[in-house]
């Protein structure tokens, strides 16, 4: 039995399902969105033809790099927590 049909059944009413995605993020895909993925894919497969290994792509700003992984695994990103103020002010 599907969870919709749990749902449904067990509260009685209508159910649908929704796959997110760009849904998720606040609806379609822009043009920047599909180059941005596209020039990331690119990339993604230039370094599996290059053979090296351990390593993410990764963006900043309009810029695509590889990133190694152990970066990423033992890595600590802070979080800028006037963003979080600003949020709270806004949502008043």
């Amino acid at each position: 039995m599907q969870l919709r049909e749990i749902i449904e059944s067990r509260t009685g009413h209508d159910t649908r399902v929704s796959i997110l995605g760009h849904i998720q993020r606040g609806g379609s895909p822009s043009a920047q969105d599909r180059i941005m993925a596209s020039c990331m894919g690119k990339a993604a497969v230039e370094l599996i033809g290059s053979d090296k290994r351990n390593l993410m792509v990764a963006a900043e700003g309009q810029r695509i790099f590889p990133i190694p992984l152990q970066k990423i695994i033992n890595g600590v990103k802070t979080l800028d927590l006037t963003m979080f103020e600003i949020a709270r002010m806004l949502s008043i």
